[in-house]
């Protein structure tokens, strides 16, 4: 062997199969490690020959710690990590509250006062995991929280320490949000960075709260759709029943697809739009509603009783409007045909079994009707959804409902007074209820 080829081959890599006749099925790929940014570079992603996944790792009081991010897209598995770093630290740092282990380890473990960011986030994280677990969070606001954390504030703060995060840090950070959003997220994301920086205050790890920026929130209701729109709404998606949606495939590369066989316009839609109108019914219920919740009541009255999940701290039954007992019969009619109308069956969608799949399938259709009909922006430029159709239910009542008060509307709608007042009455002007305001009480009997 001449040198110079001897001083090539020694330049390889140890784990080339030059040097070793079975490649480590372990050891990161060639060219697929990828270090996280704004955290050290010991902290990497990498692809191994044992796992179709991605791995991350991260060198921890002299050893490497590693774990398997269960999954494939490049992106999450940054997530994961940043996440895996932090919960790793602040995980270190409690290990400490045991004696021994901290005796052990006095020399190594930095002071507990000095806890960075990322680390107390990691912990309010778990703590705000433990409220959901115990139903005092719901799953959806404990993973809006997450994702706001991870995406702006951890690669923001992750190394700072809480008395190094001042009023200015906040205005710049409010200031950065302002380019994009809205004052209602800015506001949210606040509200999160002063949960981290109040469990770091109550930790010992801060002496006070910095002063943070006042943001005004200005919020646009969605507002509901008028009688005339509803029923264009309704009728236009009768219609369409059957029809191949042509504009379920953009090229957007970030647009959920759905499958070949979902792209006809189902009957779901027009049974859902009928159905929440009558019914106060969030949309988030609609997907969770299944023939065991519904009860049909003839009495003095015919109605639904609906014994919904809890949803939004709310789980007293939801009684609903005639109509919807008529669509509901409709419902049961047509799926007997396919042998969907068993208690477990969903009333919507049954035949697809993961609800956030059914929830884009609405979503793309019910868009798809809204730009067909050109109701999707409102009268004050708001962009519509189905959360409109919640809205109009409960605005129908407060304008055709004789008599009815907002403490029996707020209960059976499961919301509150207040909401009512903010958000769903808030388009209502008193010509819309010119009657009522002229109204006299008929005059008392002499006798």
């Amino acid at each position: 062997m001449m040198f110079d080829d001897f001083i090539t081959k020694k330049q390889l890599s140890a784990n080339d199969p030059y040097f070793a006749d079975k490649f480590c099925r372990t050891n990161p790929l060639p060219n697929t490690t990828h270090h996280i940014s704004n955290y050290p570079i010991k902290l990497i992603v990498y692809k191994i020959q044992a796992s179709k996944f991605w791995q991350v790792r991260c060198w921890f009081d002299g050893q490497y710690i590693k774990r398997s991010t269960k999954t494939q897209s490049l992106m999450q598995a940054k997530k994961f990590a940043r996440f895996f770093y932090e919960e790793t630290l602040a995980q270190r740092y409690l290990t400490a509250n045991n004696t021994s282990s901290f005796e052990k380890n006095k020399e190594t473990l930095p002071d507990f006062k000095s806890l960075p960011f990322g680390a107390l986030a990691a912990q309010m994280l778990a703590n705000e995991e433990a409220r959901c677990a115990r139903g005092e969070l719901s799953a959806q606001g404990f993973k809006i929280i997450k994702n706001r954390v991870d995406k702006f504030l951890l690669p923001r703060w992750s190394a700072f320490l809480p008395k190094d995060i001042t009023y200015q840090h906040l205005l710049d950070f409010t200031q950065f949000l302002s380019i994009n959003f809205k004052t209602t997220t800015i506001s949210q994301y606040l509200f999160i960075v002063k949960k981290i920086l109040n469990h770091a205050l109550s930790n010992g790890n801060l002496d006070k709260l910095p002063e943070f920026p006042k943001v005004k929130v200005t919020s646009l209701p969605r507002g509901g759709f008028t009688p005339t729109e509803y029923w264009k709404l309704l009728r236009s998606a009768r219609k369409l029943i059957g029809t191949l949606n042509l504009h379920t495939q953009p090229s957007s590369p970030n647009f959920i697809r759905i499958n070949y066989k979902d792209r006809q316009f189902p009957y779901d839609v027009s049974w859902i739009i009928g159905f929440m109108v009558n019914s106060f019914i969030r949309p988030s219920d609609i997907f969770n509603l299944k023939h065991k919740h519904i009860e049909i009541i003839n009495a003095k009255n015919t109605y639904l009783r609906l014994s919904l999940p809890e949803s939004k701290s709310h789980n007293k039954p939801i009684v609903t409007l005639y109509p919807a007992v008529r669509i509901y019969r409709q419902i049961i009619k047509w799926q007997n045909l396919a042998n969907q109308c068993k208690p477990d069956d969903y009333v919507f969608f049954p035949h697809i079994l993961n609800r956030n799949y059914a929830k884009v399938v609405l979503w793309i259709h019910f868009n798809w009707l809204l730009h067909l009909t050109e109701l999707k922006l409102g009268p004050h430029g708001q962009s519509r959804s189905i959360y409109c159709l919640r809205h109009s239910a409960i605005t129908f009542r407060l304008l055709y409902g004789q008599g009815i008060d907002l403490l029996t509307l707020a209960r059976n709608s499961r919301t509150s007074i207040e909401m009512i007042n903010k958000y769903y009455a808030s388009s209502l002007t008193g010509e819309q209820n010119i009657a009522l305001l002229q109204s006299r009480r008929s005059p008392r009997s002499t006798s």
